[in-house]
């Protein structure tokens, strides 16, 4: 048996997350939370978008080394596009992938120069687990995503690797899913994900990379919790008969104080908060990823037609200038909504008294902020796994789903502004009361603490055992 001491070595534990920001946030969460039992972390990520990280705690820095790697060059990509959030509307993301997987040769000579106890990966590297153990190094793959999303991918690591799936094998309640559940995609949804399930531009399917991902590695680690929706969790190990480890939610921390410099920023947000009826703004935030085309944004009107007060976090298109709204909506919206197209302290606003809605794409991260602060939500998911997690949902009554016409995916003002006005006005009781109830889970402090530290326990224990099946 290990000694206490042999379980508290220090570690040195790697990370690897897609280039995406919705997946690397949660990835350096993870890394502060190790740092902070005073274990050592490798961050690997390109160099412009190490450049673009959040300053780190200074008393985590020492143990934090940020680790710039070289993207390979990709003709097809845009200058400077190191992330999702680079890409032009329309442009897929098969050429990132491609040249994420050029970091093989990078990756690989750091590891062999470190030789840390662990590498924890995204979907994407699905190199990367054979290297590793052919290093001796322990692998995990960490989902940013939950875990009913990733059963609905796939019924085993084989399953996924050789996947043949149609978009019509998307419209059902996956046959190896034993329970009653709605959770399906609908036709506009499928159709436009079974494009990750077949041969893409990258040469590699994002399925094949998943089920090479999941065959290779000693464990997962999920952001996820036994407390809500737990049959999933039990089911995915019985899939892929692998120990999965759920972090908890992972939401962020509630800042007690803003920084000078984003200060300014929440300030005049803060205040034009203040002057709004409690519990009557909607605010409105569909990501970092999600670029609405301009016929959605045409429906944008939905906000102006419910008449609520409304505060909308919009990024601008990459590569534009213009926010394409609707000719005159600014002007007319004036005086009881604002667009806000820089960085918002978004906690601070969903957890203003004034909001009484969450209008969200569906982002798993997304919906932790929204409802660890209790707002019922307002959804209308774009991509991947937003619909699949809108059906879990609204199944549990924490809000509702903008209709949208099955075939293309299409929604109207008419249908924005109805489901808004539902959800804030008092036909929402149910999922007002619902969500609050919900937050509970969502915003327990002590009981994500006790996630974390079965996490790094389990990394510790993990390592203590390979050290002596090492030395004998």
């Amino acid at each position: 048996m290990a000694t206490t001491e042999d379980d508290h070595k220090q570690l040195h534990v790697a990370m690897l997350p897609w280039l995406a920001f919705g997946h690397i946030i949660p990835f350096l969460e993870l890394s502060k939370f190790i740092a902070q039992k005073g274990h050592k972390v490798s961050f690997l990520s390109t160099t412009r978008n190490i450049q673009r990280l959040p300053t780190l705690p200074s008393h985590l820095s020492p143990l934090i080394s940020l680790v710039k790697l070289t993207l390979p060059h990709v003709q097809e990509l845009p200058q400077n596009a190191e992330a999702t959030m680079d890409l032009r509307t329309g442009d897929t993301h098969d050429h990132l992938k491609r040249a994420f997987d050029g970091l093989q040769p990078e990756v690989t000579r750091f590891l062999k120069e470190e030789s840390p106890d662990w590498i924890i990966y995204d979907f994407a590297p699905y190199w990367l687990p054979s290297v590793a153990a052919g290093l001796g190094i322990l692998r995990a793959f960490f989902s940013i995503f939950n875990a009913w999303f990733i059963a609905f991918l796939g019924g085993s690591p084989e399953g996924l690797i050789n996947s043949s799936d149609t978009a019509e094998d998307f419209l059902t309640l996956r046959k190896w899913i034993p329970f009653p559940s709605k959770l399906c995609m609908r036709k506009h949804e499928a159709i436009s994900f079974v494009g990750h399930f077949s041969g893409n531009g990258s040469g590699v399917s994002d399925a094949y990379r998943i089920g090479m991902v999941l065959k290779g590695s000693d464990c997962m680690f999920i952001r996820h919790s036994y407390e809500f929706e737990p049959q999933w969790l039990t089911l995915l190990e019985k899939l892929h008969q692998l120990p999965v480890v759920p972090v908890g939610l992972v939401p962020p921390e509630t800042p007690t104080n803003i920084g000078s410099e984003k200060n300014e920023t929440w300030v005049p947000i803060k205040k034009w908060l203040d002057g709004q009826q409690k519990g009557h703004v909607v605010y409105v935030a569909l990501g970092s990823e999600v670029m609405v085309s301009k016929t959605e944004m045409a429906e944008s009107l939905g906000l102006e037609l419910s008449g609520l007060p409304f505060f909308w976090a919009l990024r601008k298109p990459v590569g534009s200038t213009e926010l394409n709204l609707p000719d005159g909506f600014l002007e007319r919206t004036r005086d009881r909504g604002v667009v806000w197209t820089s960085w918002v302290p978004q906690l601070q606003i969903l957890n203003h008294e004034s909001v009484g809605g969450f209008l969200t794409h569906c982002g798993w991260g997304s919906i932790v902020e929204g409802l660890m602060s209790g707002h019922p939500l307002i959804m209308l998911p774009f991509l991947v796994d937003q619909g699949l997690n809108a059906r879990i949902l609204v199944d549990k009554q924490v809000g509702i789903e903008v209709p949208r016409n099955e075939e293309d995916g299409s929604f109207t003002k008419e249908s924005v502004a109805r489901s808004v006005s539902v959800v804030v006005d008092d036909e929402g009781k149910i999922c007002k009361a619902n969500a609050l109830e919900v937050s509970q889970i969502f915003g327990d402090t002590k009981r994500e603490k006790t996630y974390i530290n079965h996490f790094i326990d389990y990394l510790e224990k993990k390592r203590s055992v390979v050290s002596i099946n090492d030395e004998t």
